[in-house]
């Protein structure tokens, strides 16, 4: 997978924070050398998040964003301000950019002590360095540049560099399985499947297998008795899509493991077991209550989509109770949890792991789970999905 091809979950997110006309923008745009945002002598030019992907030397590939003035002013800063705060949520290293000429802000030490209190590697960035006939000497978070000379820049890109956070341990499948074995993955191609394409979870998976110098064999959902028939041998592992879970597991013998990508993304997101916890609370629902399905990503919805359709069907059906349903896509998610019964998300494909650490700690107080623990739970077969996790499956009640 190319820089270019790397999903923006798996991207270092670099956010660029600061007052309106600290020139944000120009220092995104001197780091980049790219004009990513508009840059302009009216103070809150950058009126939303500026997300751009890209390769980054010496970093790899990153996102950066660039975010509106957090001194912004009136409701509509006030809605600006917030964004900005939401953007906190994903930010693997902060660049607080101020002006040289200014100094730091009450404004700028609210940043500041908000992108410490979230514990987010960061550099303070003094701009417009060369108006300036002295400066003191830069602290070790601290550095003077200049984005209209260019003075410091290469230097910012190199401390950037050093703050890059390590990479995820825990990886998708690799670790599940040996050379030389065969892999089946179950890949259902129906209404609500990307035309002409997988998706990314799907994708992420296959190229794992093949690193792990094994054989990926995907199957459409009708097809996987007869592919199991005429391999010759066990596949090490069946990976299903959550939404073929109940044929799937009828048509894969017990002494074969299978699980599912949406908990394999769980366990590479960091947030498997306390999924696993959280789904118990699908037998504790009442009616009346109130069930978040919250989406990472935005996609045009089907006549059968997952999460407006097929899910709160299936949770009617298990629970036979009067359940409402509440929905979010993207970068929404509510700030205020206390009013859902139970929050159930996406595999979170699309969102950094410090995105859905995030939110799994948002939500304490409010059980959380994913699509397919729950879809898993609801059919039964959740405890069989965990068997690859022996220390998670014996959390799972017998029953399942």
């Amino acid at each position: 997978m190319g820089f270019n091809d790397t999903p923006s979950g798996e991207r270092i997110h670099i956010g660029f924070f600061g007052r309106r006309n600290a020139g944000k923008s120009s220092v995104v745009n001197a780091v980049t050398g790219q004009n990513l945002a508009v840059v302009s002598n009216t103070k809150g030019t950058t009126t939303d998040p500026v997300y751009k992907a890209m390769e980054l030397l010496p970093l790899g590939p990153v996102m950066i964003i660039d975010t509106p003035g957090f001194d912004d002013v009136g409701s509509l800063g006030e809605l600006r301000v917030q964004k900005t705060k939401q953007v906190l949520r994903k930010t693997d290293i902060a660049v607080l950019v101020i002006d040289a000429t200014e100094g730091m802000s009450p404004c700028d030490t609210e940043l500041l002590q908000l992108i410490r209190g979230k514990n987010i590697p960061y550099l303070i960035v003094y701009n417009k360095a060369d108006r300036l006939s002295s400066h003191a000497e830069a602290d070790k978070d601290e550095l003077y540049v200049s984005a209209l000379s260019s003075q410091g820049i290469a230097t910012l890109k190199e401390r950037l560099a050093r703050l890059k956070p390590e990479e995820s341990s825990v990886p998708i499948v690799r670790d599940l399985i040996h050379a030389g074995d065969f892999v089946v993955l179950v890949v259902p191609i129906d209404s609500a499947a990307p035309k002409g394409r997988l998706i990314l979870p799907q994708q992420q998976t296959i190229r794992e297998v093949l690193d792990a110098d094994c054989m990926a064999i995907v199957v459409k959902e009708n097809e996987l008795r007869h592919t199991l028939t005429q391999l010759g041998k066990n596949p090490a592992l069946v990976i299903t899509d959550s939404q073929a879970f109940a044929r799937v597991a009828k048509d894969t013998p017990t002494h074969i493991l299978l699980t599912s990508f949406s908990i394999l993304m769980a366990r590479h997101k960091g947030f498997l077991e306390e999924a696993i916890h959280g789904v118990t609370a699908i037998d504790r629902l009442q009616d009346g209550d109130t069930v978040l399905i919250s989406e990472g990503c935005t996609h045009h919805r089907q006549c059968d989509d997952i999460g407006t359709v097929k899910l709160p069907r299936w949770l009617h059906e298990y629970t036979g109770k009067d359940i409402h349903i509440a929905t979010t896509s993207g970068r929404e998610f509510p700030d205020d949890l206390s009013s859902y019964a139970m929050v159930i998300h996406c595999g979170g494909c699309m969102l950094n792991s410090r995105e859905m650490q995030f939110r799994m700690k948002h939500a304490q107080g409010t059980p959380i789970t994913n699509y397919g623990i729950a879809i898993a739970y609801m059919t039964g077969i959740l405890k069989r999905s965990l068997r690859v996790f022996p220390s998670l499956a014996a959390l799972i009640p017998s029953a399942q």
